[in-house]
């Protein structure tokens, strides 16, 4: 049965594919530290709150700060659904933010804006302190402050297992290292997306740490520093928030409508499809079989990001034999200005 036999047979509900980025699904929810629960301090945590989302949101820090959101900042509860606190440790306010009533002010105050399909990240982190060097590895005690921080900060985290081999594999010479290679080969059977290597010492009662980012063929790399190693993890992972949301986020005025085509499509991938192009305004145009057509808007660079997500391969022009529409004019069925394949 063909593809777009699925699509009129109206089952387009159907969510169950699982891509290899990550979806986001506490993406509107922020905790922010309190010592009290007096009305003053939980209102400086509310606005601390919406700047920690807004800044999730759009990998802009001076985006709060945007007149047309002046509304916002100063009546929070239009967009927020409810709020708690949480005994922790530490103790914190809890507020979850309405997604779509924080999606319609920030898209009309113009702001870009980066989807809840983000890229999985693998963290390799060596912590050097007075008590020896360690690895942090899934499931230990160390791994808390990680998993908080990047939850803080809009990111998919993953920690390797850190037995014995991929001690081995975690050293100083590898994480401050140029070279990938040793660290890649040992998180193949975690299908993260992009790599993080972090080491990290304390010195002098302060921590500080270097890193570093490989996400496809591209590196980044950074330092910070903090009172403490659950600081030192929210300033890494803020860092590398703000370095990855530039490749994904839809910047108004700089994008343009342009049509994607994606071909080997069923159901299921139609649905994985769907939530890669969310942050574009994916709109269907027509099914050729097991292709389809979009229109979107963002740049081609964007969209190569985004789409790499899940690992779709662009198909050149010289790949792709001509197709007409003997059935529309030309004005009435556009060409295609991206191809892509699962």
């Amino acid at each position: 049965m063909r593809f777009h036999h699925f699509l009129a047979a109206g089952c387009l509900s159907f969510f169950s594919l699982a891509s290899h980025a990550e979806i986001l699904t506490n993406l509107y929810q922020v905790r922010e530290p309190v010592s009290s629960q007096s009305p003053e301090e939980r209102t400086q945590a509310t606005q601390k709150a919406l700047e920690t989302l807004v800044l999730r949101l759009t990998g802009d820090a001076k985006a709060v700060q945007s007149p047309a959101l002046e509304a916002v900042r100063k009546d929070p509860q239009q967009i927020i659904s409810q709020y708690g606190y949480d005994a922790g440790p530490p103790e914190s306010l809890q507020v979850d933010f309405d997604p779509m009533s924080t999606e319609r002010a920030l898209r009309q105050a113009g702001l870009s804006l980066w989807g809840s399909n983000r890229p999985a990240l693998l963290s390799w982190w060596l912590n050097d302190s007075v008590d020896g060097s360690s690895l942090v590895g899934d499931g230990q005690s160390a791994a808390e402050p990680l998993r908080r921080a990047a939850q803080h900060r809009g990111l998919p985290l993953r920690l390797p297992l850190a037995d014995l081999n991929e001690q081995l594999v975690g050293t100083v010479e590898n994480l401050e290292g140029t070279n990938p290679a040793p660290l890649r080969e040992a998180s193949e059977r975690y299908g993260a997306d992009a790599l993080l290597a972090v080491h990290a010492r304390e010195e002098g009662g302060q921590w500080q740490a270097k890193w570093r980012l490989w996400l496809g063929d591209q590196q980044e790399q950074g330092s910070a520093q903090a009172t403490d190693q659950a600081a030192l993890a929210d300033a890494v992972m803020l860092a590398v928030s703000e370095r990855l949301a530039p490749r994904y986020v839809v910047k108004p005025g700089v994008s343009s409508d342009q049509l994607l085509e994606v071909q080997g499509m069923t159901l299921e991938r139609y649905a994985s499809l769907g939530r890669l192009l969310e942050p574009f305004g994916g709109q269907l145009k027509r099914v050729e079989g097991d292709r389809i057509v979009y229109q979107v808007n963002g740049s081609a660079e964007q969209l190569r990001s985004q789409l790499g997500l899940a690992h779709l391969q662009e198909v050149s022009a010289q790949e792709v034999p001509a197709v007409t529409d003997a059935g529309q004019p030309p004005a009435d069925n556009p060409a295609v200005q991206l191809r892509f394949r699962w």
